[in-house]
């Protein structure tokens, strides 16, 4: 039990850092495009941001649901990268259908793993709030200056 624990510890880590410097490209990323796509001067501008944005995040949730599924090929949990992968993914999102399951001394792992993706998906969805939520002061900001600019 106690390696399942230093195990998992470690992958909640590594995954918690992944998904920091993976927002913060992210977040780079978006700044970058922002003065070229003027999200807040259309909803055509808005929904390319939008689009952008959960596209980053599902490849940073990705990386993060393989590098559990290859942890688990690597230690055996499971025969062929199909099962680990599907294991992954159905315990990241916390759907766990049951189908593929862990037995053993590391399925603690897979019980944690659950609990990190459900922790680092919420983190995923304040950061989508909160980019939108910029995304509409700025609209409010350009329509105030539109309408309190001199003509």
């Amino acid at each position: 039990m106690m390696s399942s624990l230093i195990v998992s510890a470690a992958m909640m880590t590594l995954t918690v850092v992944i998904h920091m410097v993976g927002l913060m490209l992210l977040m780079a990323f978006l700044q970058a495009r922002s003065p070229r796509l003027r999200p807040f001067h259309s909803r055509l501008g808005q929904g390319i941001f939008i689009v952008l944005t959960v596209i980053g995040l599902v490849l940073i949730h990705s990386l993060e649901m393989w590098l559990y599924a290859v942890l688990y090929r690597v230690i055996g949990v499971f025969p062929d990268m199909e099962a680990a992968l599907y294991f992954s993914i159905s315990a990241f999102t916390t759907v766990g259908f049951g189908e593929v399951f862990i037995e053993g001394p590391w399925r603690i792992l897979g019980a944690l793993e659950s609990f990190n993706g459900f922790l680092l998906i919420g983190w995923s969805t304040a950061f989508m709030v909160s980019v939108i939520g910029r995304m509409r002061t700025m609209e409010m900001d350009w329509l105030d200056r539109l309408r309190n600019s001199p003509d």
